[in-house]
Protein backbone atom coordinates (compact mmCIF):
# COMPACT_ATOMS: atom_id res chain seq x y z
CA UNK A 1 0.00 0.00 0.00
CA UNK A 2 1.33 3.43 -0.88
CA UNK A 3 2.37 5.36 2.24
CA UNK A 4 0.67 8.72 2.54
CA UNK A 5 2.14 11.71 4.30
CA UNK A 6 -0.01 14.53 5.64
CA UNK A 7 1.88 17.82 5.72
CA UNK A 8 0.08 21.07 6.58
CA UNK A 9 -3.22 19.49 5.71
CA UNK A 10 -2.20 18.26 2.27
CA UNK A 11 -1.74 14.63 1.24
CA UNK A 12 1.56 14.23 -0.62
CA UNK A 13 2.21 10.99 -2.42
CA UNK A 14 5.24 9.97 -4.40
CA UNK A 15 4.56 9.33 -8.06
CA UNK A 16 2.44 6.19 -8.51
CA UNK A 17 4.98 4.56 -10.82
CA UNK A 18 7.68 5.21 -8.20
CA UNK A 19 5.58 3.67 -5.44
CA UNK A 20 5.06 0.49 -7.44
CA UNK A 21 8.70 0.23 -8.51
CA UNK A 22 11.17 -2.00 -6.72
CA UNK A 23 13.92 -0.26 -4.79
CA UNK A 24 16.99 -1.71 -3.12
CA UNK A 25 16.20 0.42 -0.04
CA UNK A 26 13.38 2.45 1.39
CA UNK A 27 16.02 4.93 2.54
CA UNK A 28 19.65 5.48 1.64
CA UNK A 29 21.63 7.92 3.80
CA UNK A 30 24.80 9.63 2.60
CA UNK A 31 26.86 10.47 5.69
CA UNK A 32 27.03 8.58 8.99
CA UNK A 33 27.43 11.48 11.39
CA UNK A 34 25.06 12.30 14.22
CA UNK A 35 22.09 13.24 12.04
CA UNK A 36 22.57 10.48 9.49
CA UNK A 37 22.98 7.70 12.05
CA UNK A 38 19.96 8.89 14.04
CA UNK A 39 17.77 9.10 10.93
CA UNK A 40 18.94 5.68 9.70
CA UNK A 41 18.38 3.92 13.03
CA UNK A 42 14.98 5.43 13.73
CA UNK A 43 13.78 4.85 10.17
CA UNK A 44 14.84 1.20 10.44
CA UNK A 45 13.00 0.94 13.75
CA UNK A 46 9.87 2.14 11.96
CA UNK A 47 10.22 -0.75 9.52
CA UNK A 48 12.20 0.80 6.68
CA UNK A 49 14.95 -1.01 4.83
CA UNK A 50 17.93 1.33 5.22
CA UNK A 51 21.40 1.67 3.72
CA UNK A 52 24.03 4.22 4.72
CA UNK A 53 27.48 5.11 3.40
CA UNK A 54 30.46 6.82 4.99
CA UNK A 55 34.17 7.07 4.30
CA UNK A 56 36.25 4.78 6.52
CA UNK A 57 37.89 6.23 9.61
CA UNK A 58 41.67 6.33 9.89
CA UNK A 59 42.48 6.93 13.59
CA UNK A 60 45.91 8.45 12.96
CA UNK A 61 45.56 10.46 9.76
CA UNK A 62 43.38 13.56 9.43
CA UNK A 63 43.54 13.41 5.63
CA UNK A 64 40.32 11.42 5.18
CA UNK A 65 37.34 13.23 6.64
CA UNK A 66 35.28 10.17 7.38
CA UNK A 67 34.29 7.70 10.03
CA UNK A 68 30.97 6.52 11.43
CA UNK A 69 30.08 9.02 14.12
CA UNK A 70 30.89 12.03 11.94
CA UNK A 71 32.66 15.25 12.81
CA UNK A 72 31.35 15.36 16.38
CA UNK A 73 32.70 11.98 17.40
CA UNK A 74 35.78 11.77 15.17
CA UNK A 75 37.03 15.35 14.72
CA UNK A 76 34.86 17.62 16.81
CA UNK A 77 32.94 17.75 20.07
CA UNK A 78 34.21 14.56 21.71
CA UNK A 79 37.99 14.77 21.12
CA UNK A 80 37.90 18.53 21.71
CA UNK A 81 36.15 18.08 25.07
CA UNK A 82 38.76 15.48 26.05
CA UNK A 83 41.48 18.06 25.34
CA UNK A 84 39.53 20.67 27.32
CA UNK A 85 39.45 18.30 30.29
CA UNK A 86 43.19 17.77 29.93
CA UNK A 87 43.88 21.51 29.74
CA UNK A 88 41.72 22.20 32.81
CA UNK A 89 43.95 20.20 35.11
CA UNK A 90 46.75 22.75 34.85
CA UNK A 91 44.65 25.39 36.58
CA UNK A 92 43.18 22.84 38.98
CA UNK A 93 46.64 21.80 40.13
CA UNK A 94 47.52 25.45 40.75
CA UNK A 95 44.30 25.99 42.72
CA UNK A 96 44.89 22.83 44.78
CA UNK A 97 47.91 24.29 46.56
CA UNK A 98 45.80 26.63 48.71
CA UNK A 99 43.52 23.72 49.55
CA UNK A 100 46.36 21.95 51.30
CA UNK A 101 47.63 19.75 48.47
CA UNK A 102 51.41 19.66 48.40
CA UNK A 103 52.21 19.83 44.71
CA UNK A 104 55.78 19.58 43.48
CA UNK A 105 57.11 22.76 41.93
CA UNK A 106 57.54 21.06 38.54
CA UNK A 107 54.48 19.39 37.07
CA UNK A 108 55.03 17.61 33.77
CA UNK A 109 52.40 17.24 31.06
CA UNK A 110 52.62 14.35 28.59
CA UNK A 111 50.84 15.44 25.39
CA UNK A 112 51.44 12.16 23.58
CA UNK A 113 49.82 10.18 26.39
CA UNK A 114 46.67 12.33 26.24
CA UNK A 115 46.65 12.07 22.44
CA UNK A 116 46.84 8.28 22.67
CA UNK A 117 44.00 8.13 25.19
CA UNK A 118 41.92 10.46 23.03
CA UNK A 119 42.44 8.29 19.96
CA UNK A 120 41.52 5.14 21.89
CA UNK A 121 38.24 6.74 22.93
CA UNK A 122 37.40 7.80 19.37
CA UNK A 123 38.08 4.27 18.12
CA UNK A 124 35.79 2.92 20.85
CA UNK A 125 32.97 5.33 19.96
CA UNK A 126 33.40 4.63 16.24
CA UNK A 127 32.83 0.95 17.00
CA UNK A 128 29.77 1.73 19.13
CA UNK A 129 28.19 3.77 16.33
CA UNK A 130 28.80 0.93 13.87
CA UNK A 131 27.14 -1.52 16.27
CA UNK A 132 24.17 0.81 16.71
CA UNK A 133 23.61 0.73 12.95
CA UNK A 134 24.10 -3.02 12.72
CA UNK A 135 21.76 -3.72 15.65
CA UNK A 136 19.08 -1.61 13.99
CA UNK A 137 19.43 -3.61 10.77
CA UNK A 138 21.01 -0.77 8.79
CA UNK A 139 23.42 -1.83 6.03
CA UNK A 140 26.68 0.15 6.15
CA UNK A 141 28.79 0.74 3.03
CA UNK A 142 32.26 2.24 3.47
CA UNK A 143 32.91 4.65 0.64
CA UNK A 144 32.04 8.06 -0.77
CA UNK A 145 28.44 8.53 -1.87
CA UNK A 146 26.91 10.78 -4.45
CA UNK A 147 23.46 11.13 -5.95
CA UNK A 148 23.06 10.11 -9.59
CA UNK A 149 19.29 10.33 -9.82
CA UNK A 150 16.20 11.18 -7.76
CA UNK A 151 16.18 7.58 -6.52
CA UNK A 152 19.75 6.41 -7.12
CA UNK A 153 23.01 6.65 -5.17
CA UNK A 154 26.53 5.71 -6.26
CA UNK A 155 29.08 4.63 -3.65
CA UNK A 156 32.77 4.72 -4.57
CA UNK A 157 34.87 2.43 -2.40
CA UNK A 158 38.52 3.13 -1.56
CA UNK A 159 39.71 0.69 -4.23
CA UNK A 160 37.74 2.64 -6.85
CA UNK A 161 34.89 0.14 -7.16
CA UNK A 162 31.60 1.91 -7.86
CA UNK A 163 28.35 0.45 -6.55
CA UNK A 164 24.86 1.75 -7.33
CA UNK A 165 21.74 1.43 -5.20
CA UNK A 166 18.19 2.58 -5.69
CA UNK A 167 16.14 4.05 -2.86
CA UNK A 168 12.62 5.35 -2.39
CA UNK A 169 14.08 8.19 -0.32
CA UNK A 170 17.61 9.62 -0.15
CA UNK A 171 18.88 11.57 2.85
CA UNK A 172 21.90 13.88 2.66
CA UNK A 173 23.72 14.12 5.99
CA UNK A 174 27.29 14.95 4.98
CA UNK A 175 27.93 17.73 7.53
CA UNK A 176 30.45 20.51 7.00
CA UNK A 177 34.20 21.04 6.64
CA UNK A 178 36.68 23.62 7.90
CA UNK A 179 37.45 26.55 5.60
CA UNK A 180 40.77 28.29 5.01
CA UNK A 181 41.08 32.01 4.23
CA UNK A 182 42.76 32.63 0.89
CA UNK A 183 45.97 34.32 1.99
CA UNK A 184 49.55 33.68 0.82
CA UNK A 185 51.05 30.77 2.72
CA UNK A 186 47.68 29.45 3.89
CA UNK A 187 48.93 25.88 3.30
CA UNK A 188 51.26 26.33 6.30
CA UNK A 189 48.28 26.61 8.67
CA UNK A 190 46.13 23.84 10.08
CA UNK A 191 42.40 23.54 10.79
CA UNK A 192 40.63 22.03 13.77
CA UNK A 193 40.87 18.61 12.08
CA UNK A 194 44.65 18.56 12.36
CA UNK A 195 44.71 20.43 15.68
CA UNK A 196 43.15 17.44 17.39
CA UNK A 197 45.98 15.14 16.29
CA UNK A 198 49.16 17.22 16.40
CA UNK A 199 52.23 15.07 16.86
CA UNK A 200 53.80 17.62 19.20
CA UNK A 201 52.23 20.19 21.51
CA UNK A 202 53.14 23.67 20.24
CA UNK A 203 55.03 26.07 22.48
CA UNK A 204 53.88 29.08 20.44
CA UNK A 205 50.41 28.97 18.88
CA UNK A 206 48.56 31.52 16.76
CA UNK A 207 44.80 31.15 16.35
CA UNK A 208 42.98 33.10 13.64
CA UNK A 209 39.22 33.40 14.18
CA UNK A 210 36.72 34.71 16.69
CA UNK A 211 34.20 31.88 16.89
CA UNK A 212 33.79 29.12 19.43
CA UNK A 213 36.38 26.83 17.81
CA UNK A 214 39.02 29.57 17.95
CA UNK A 215 38.26 30.44 21.57
CA UNK A 216 38.23 26.78 22.62
CA UNK A 217 41.57 25.88 21.05
CA UNK A 218 43.16 29.05 22.40
CA UNK A 219 41.99 27.95 25.87
CA UNK A 220 43.21 24.38 25.36
CA UNK A 221 46.72 25.29 24.24
CA UNK A 222 47.10 28.01 26.86
CA UNK A 223 45.91 25.59 29.54
CA UNK A 224 48.64 23.19 28.46
CA UNK A 225 51.31 25.85 28.80
CA UNK A 226 51.68 27.25 25.28
CA UNK A 227 52.01 30.94 24.47
CA UNK A 228 48.82 31.77 22.55
CA UNK A 229 47.94 34.75 20.34
CA UNK A 230 44.31 35.02 19.22
CA UNK A 231 43.56 37.19 16.18
CA UNK A 232 39.99 38.09 15.18
CA UNK A 233 38.31 40.62 12.91
CA UNK A 234 35.72 42.08 15.29
CA UNK A 235 36.04 44.12 18.47
CA UNK A 236 35.15 41.06 20.56
CA UNK A 237 35.22 37.29 19.96
CA UNK A 238 32.08 35.10 19.69
CA UNK A 239 29.99 37.17 17.29
CA UNK A 240 26.30 36.30 17.64
CA UNK A 241 26.46 35.78 21.40
CA UNK A 242 25.29 38.32 23.98
CA UNK A 243 27.61 41.35 23.78
CA UNK A 244 27.98 41.67 27.55
CA UNK A 245 28.99 38.02 27.84
CA UNK A 246 31.40 38.35 24.92
CA UNK A 247 33.21 41.10 26.81
CA UNK A 248 33.40 38.89 29.91
CA UNK A 249 34.90 36.04 27.86
CA UNK A 250 37.47 38.39 26.32
CA UNK A 251 38.56 39.65 29.75
CA UNK A 252 38.90 36.11 31.00
CA UNK A 253 40.94 34.97 28.00
CA UNK A 254 43.37 37.76 28.75
CA UNK A 255 43.27 36.89 32.44
CA UNK A 256 44.31 33.36 31.58
CA UNK A 257 47.30 34.72 29.66
CA UNK A 258 46.01 34.62 26.06
CA UNK A 259 47.16 37.58 23.92
CA UNK A 260 44.15 39.09 22.13
CA UNK A 261 44.45 40.93 18.80
CA UNK A 262 41.00 42.40 17.98
CA UNK A 263 40.16 44.01 14.62
CA UNK A 264 43.15 42.25 13.07
CA UNK A 265 43.51 40.10 9.96
CA UNK A 266 46.37 37.79 9.02
CA UNK A 267 47.72 38.74 5.60
CA UNK A 268 50.52 36.23 4.95
CA UNK A 269 52.33 33.22 6.36
CA UNK A 270 55.90 32.27 5.53
CA UNK A 271 58.10 29.39 6.63
CA UNK A 272 61.36 30.24 8.37
CA UNK A 273 64.01 28.30 10.30
CA UNK A 274 62.59 29.71 13.55
CA UNK A 275 59.01 28.72 12.76
CA UNK A 276 56.02 30.09 10.86
CA UNK A 277 56.15 33.86 10.44
CA UNK A 278 52.80 35.64 10.60
CA UNK A 279 52.11 39.04 9.04
CA UNK A 280 49.03 41.11 9.94
CA UNK A 281 47.22 44.06 8.38
CA UNK A 282 48.59 46.18 11.27
CA UNK A 283 52.14 45.50 10.10
CA UNK A 284 52.76 43.15 13.00
CA UNK A 285 55.09 40.16 12.67
CA UNK A 286 55.01 37.10 14.90
CA UNK A 287 56.63 33.67 15.02
CA UNK A 288 54.70 30.51 15.87
CA UNK A 289 55.07 26.75 15.86
CA UNK A 290 51.46 26.28 14.80
CA UNK A 291 48.89 28.54 13.10
CA UNK A 292 45.27 27.44 13.41
CA UNK A 293 42.67 28.77 10.99
CA UNK A 294 39.29 28.72 12.75
CA UNK A 295 37.45 30.98 10.35
CA UNK A 296 34.25 29.04 9.79
CA UNK A 297 32.96 25.90 8.16
CA UNK A 298 31.27 25.20 4.82
CA UNK A 299 28.58 22.61 3.99
CA UNK A 300 29.91 19.38 2.43
CA UNK A 301 28.02 19.47 -0.86
CA UNK A 302 30.68 19.85 -3.57
CA UNK A 303 31.15 16.14 -4.35
CA UNK A 304 27.53 15.04 -4.11
CA UNK A 305 26.56 15.78 -7.75
CA UNK A 306 23.56 17.77 -6.51
CA UNK A 307 23.48 20.35 -9.29
CA UNK A 308 23.24 17.61 -11.91
CA UNK A 309 20.25 16.09 -10.12
CA UNK A 310 18.62 19.49 -9.63
CA UNK A 311 18.84 19.85 -5.83
CA UNK A 312 18.81 23.53 -4.95
CA UNK A 313 21.66 25.05 -2.91
CA UNK A 314 21.90 28.45 -1.26
CA UNK A 315 24.69 30.99 -1.73
CA UNK A 316 26.81 29.27 0.93
CA UNK A 317 26.50 25.91 -0.83
CA UNK A 318 24.08 24.52 1.75
CA UNK A 319 21.19 22.27 0.75
CA UNK A 320 17.92 24.21 0.76
CA UNK A 321 15.13 22.39 2.59
CA UNK A 322 11.61 23.07 3.80
CA UNK A 323 10.35 22.87 7.39
CA UNK A 324 10.37 19.07 7.18
CA UNK A 325 13.95 18.85 5.81
CA UNK A 326 12.77 18.06 2.27
CA UNK A 327 14.59 19.48 -0.76
CA UNK A 328 12.96 20.67 -3.95
CA UNK A 329 13.28 17.08 -5.23
CA UNK A 330 10.47 15.19 -3.43
CA UNK A 331 12.53 12.03 -2.86
CA UNK A 332 15.64 13.80 -1.54
CA UNK A 333 16.00 15.16 2.00
CA UNK A 334 18.78 16.70 4.10
CA UNK A 335 19.58 17.16 7.80
CA UNK A 336 22.43 18.54 9.89
CA UNK A 337 25.20 21.00 9.09
CA UNK A 338 24.87 20.41 5.36
CA UNK A 339 21.65 22.48 5.52
CA UNK A 340 23.34 25.28 7.51
CA UNK A 341 20.32 25.87 9.72
CA UNK A 342 21.59 25.57 13.29
CA UNK A 343 24.89 23.72 13.26
CA UNK A 344 24.90 21.81 16.53
CA UNK A 345 25.12 18.05 17.06
CA UNK A 346 21.92 17.80 19.16
CA UNK A 347 20.09 19.77 16.47
CA UNK A 348 21.20 17.27 13.82
CA UNK A 349 19.90 14.50 16.08
CA UNK A 350 16.56 16.31 16.40
CA UNK A 351 16.32 16.82 12.64
CA UNK A 352 17.13 13.14 12.01
CA UNK A 353 14.43 12.09 14.47
CA UNK A 354 11.85 14.39 12.88
CA UNK A 355 12.75 13.11 9.41
CA UNK A 356 12.21 9.48 10.42
CA UNK A 357 8.88 10.28 12.07
CA UNK A 358 7.73 12.30 9.06
CA UNK A 359 8.68 9.84 6.33
CA UNK A 360 8.38 6.41 7.93
CA UNK A 361 6.14 6.74 11.00
CA UNK A 362 3.32 8.71 9.41
CA UNK A 363 3.86 11.51 11.97
CA UNK A 364 4.78 14.72 10.13
CA UNK A 365 7.10 16.51 12.57
CA UNK A 366 8.90 19.82 12.19
CA UNK A 367 12.16 20.44 14.07
CA UNK A 368 11.68 23.04 16.83
CA UNK A 369 14.55 25.52 16.96
CA UNK A 370 13.28 27.53 19.93
CA UNK A 371 15.22 27.56 23.21
CA UNK A 372 18.13 25.43 22.03
CA UNK A 373 20.97 25.71 24.56
CA UNK A 374 24.60 25.73 23.53
CA UNK A 375 28.02 26.08 25.11
CA UNK A 376 31.48 27.38 24.29
CA UNK A 377 33.97 25.12 26.04
CA UNK A 378 36.51 27.78 26.81
CA UNK A 379 38.19 27.63 30.22
CA UNK A 380 35.94 28.36 32.05
CA UNK A 381 32.97 27.81 29.71
CA UNK A 382 30.17 30.04 28.44
CA UNK A 383 26.66 28.65 28.02
CA UNK A 384 23.45 30.28 26.79
CA UNK A 385 19.83 29.52 25.96
CA UNK A 386 17.15 31.67 24.38
CA UNK A 387 17.64 35.27 23.29
CA UNK A 388 20.61 37.51 23.92
CA UNK A 389 19.89 41.01 25.19
CA UNK A 390 20.41 42.36 21.67
CA UNK A 391 18.06 39.79 20.11
CA UNK A 392 15.42 40.44 22.77
CA UNK A 393 15.49 44.17 22.02
CA UNK A 394 15.12 43.48 18.30
CA UNK A 395 12.05 41.31 18.87
CA UNK A 396 10.48 43.11 21.83
CA UNK A 397 7.29 45.12 21.59
CA UNK A 398 8.02 46.85 24.86
CA UNK A 399 10.61 47.03 27.58
CA UNK A 400 13.15 44.36 28.41
CA UNK A 401 14.40 43.80 31.95
CA UNK A 402 17.98 42.65 32.41
CA UNK A 403 19.12 40.90 35.59
CA UNK A 404 22.80 40.17 36.15
CA UNK A 405 24.96 38.67 38.88
CA UNK A 406 28.74 38.88 39.02
CA UNK A 407 30.54 37.10 41.82
CA UNK A 408 33.69 35.30 42.84
CA UNK A 409 32.95 31.55 42.95
CA UNK A 410 33.25 30.09 46.43
CA UNK A 411 36.08 27.83 45.30
CA UNK A 412 38.14 30.87 44.27
CA UNK A 413 37.94 32.47 47.72
CA UNK A 414 40.36 29.80 48.98
CA UNK A 415 42.32 29.07 45.79
CA UNK A 416 42.97 32.77 45.26
CA UNK A 417 42.10 32.67 41.56
CA UNK A 418 40.88 36.09 40.38
CA UNK A 419 38.12 35.11 37.98
CA UNK A 420 34.49 36.15 38.15
CA UNK A 421 31.42 34.12 37.27
CA UNK A 422 28.75 36.13 35.43
CA UNK A 423 25.07 35.21 35.05
CA UNK A 424 22.35 36.99 33.15
CA UNK A 425 18.59 36.77 32.64
CA UNK A 426 16.67 38.71 29.97
CA UNK A 427 12.98 39.16 30.78
CA UNK A 428 9.97 40.58 28.93
CA UNK A 429 8.78 43.45 31.16
CA UNK A 430 5.13 43.06 30.20
CA UNK A 431 4.68 39.27 30.39
CA UNK A 432 7.44 38.50 32.96
CA UNK A 433 8.53 35.67 30.67
CA UNK A 434 12.24 34.80 30.73
CA UNK A 435 13.46 35.25 27.16
CA UNK A 436 17.10 34.27 27.57
CA UNK A 437 19.75 33.16 30.03
CA UNK A 438 23.54 33.24 29.93
CA UNK A 439 26.31 32.06 32.22
CA UNK A 440 30.06 32.30 32.08
CA UNK A 441 31.91 30.32 34.70
CA UNK A 442 32.66 26.81 35.98
CA UNK A 443 29.94 24.23 35.22
CA UNK A 444 27.97 26.67 33.05
CA UNK A 445 26.86 24.03 30.48
CA UNK A 446 25.71 21.63 33.22
CA UNK A 447 23.66 24.39 34.86
CA UNK A 448 22.28 25.80 31.61
CA UNK A 449 20.79 22.47 30.54
CA UNK A 450 18.33 22.73 33.44
CA UNK A 451 17.61 26.39 32.71
CA UNK A 452 16.81 25.38 29.11
CA UNK A 453 14.04 23.10 30.35
CA UNK A 454 12.53 26.01 32.28
CA UNK A 455 12.60 28.31 29.24
CA UNK A 456 11.16 25.56 27.04
CA UNK A 457 8.24 25.39 29.47
CA UNK A 458 7.72 29.17 29.28
CA UNK A 459 8.96 30.01 32.78
CA UNK A 460 8.45 33.50 34.17
CA UNK A 461 10.84 35.50 36.33
CA UNK A 462 8.41 35.14 39.23
CA UNK A 463 8.68 31.35 38.91
CA UNK A 464 12.47 31.63 38.97
CA UNK A 465 12.19 33.81 42.08
CA UNK A 466 9.87 31.36 43.85
CA UNK A 467 12.21 28.42 43.25
CA UNK A 468 14.36 27.43 46.22
CA UNK A 469 18.07 27.43 45.46
CA UNK A 470 20.68 24.78 46.22
CA UNK A 471 23.11 26.24 48.75
CA UNK A 472 25.99 26.72 48.51
CA UNK A 473 26.15 26.55 44.72
CA UNK A 474 26.68 28.90 41.80
CA UNK A 475 23.43 27.72 40.24
CA UNK A 476 21.35 29.26 43.04
CA UNK A 477 22.18 32.71 41.69
CA UNK A 478 19.70 32.11 38.87
CA UNK A 479 16.84 32.03 41.41
CA UNK A 480 18.09 34.84 43.66
CA UNK A 481 18.57 37.69 41.17
CA UNK A 482 15.93 40.09 42.51
CA UNK A 483 17.13 43.55 41.46
CA UNK A 484 16.84 44.80 37.90
CA UNK A 485 20.26 45.75 36.52
CA UNK A 486 18.69 47.79 33.73
CA UNK A 487 15.40 48.29 31.91
CA UNK A 488 15.73 48.89 28.18
CA UNK A 489 13.20 49.86 25.52
CA UNK A 490 13.59 48.44 22.04
CA UNK A 491 15.76 50.86 20.12
CA UNK A 492 16.35 52.90 23.26
CA UNK A 493 18.80 53.27 26.10
CA UNK A 494 18.71 51.83 29.61
CA UNK A 495 16.07 53.57 31.74
CA UNK A 496 17.54 52.52 35.05
CA UNK A 497 20.88 51.17 36.12
CA UNK A 498 21.61 49.49 39.41
CA UNK A 499 25.31 48.99 40.19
Amino acid sequence: MARKMLIDGEVNQTNQVEEEAHFDFDLFVIGAGSGGVRAARFSANYGAKVGICELPFHPISSEVIGGVGGTCVIRGCVPKKILVYGANFGGEIEDARNYGWEVNEKVDFNWKKLLHKKTDEIIRLNGIYKRLLSNAGVKLYEGEGKIVGPNEVEVTQLDGTKLRYSAKHILIATGSRAQRPAIPGQELAITSDEALSLEDLPKRAVVFGGGYIAVEFASIWRGMGATVDLFFRKELPLRGFDDEMRAVVARNLEGRGINLHPRTNLTELTKTEEGIKIYTDHKEELLADVVLFATGRAPNTKRLNLEAVGVELDNAGAVKVDEYSRTNIPTIWAVGDVTNRMNLTPVALMEGTCFAKTVFAGQPTKPDYNHIPCAVFSIPPLSVVGLSEEQALEQANGDVLVFTSTFNPMKNTISGRQEKTVMKLVVDAETDKVLGASMFGPDAPEIMQGIAVALKCGATKQQFDSTVGIHPSAAEEFVTMRSVTRRVTAGGKPKTTNP
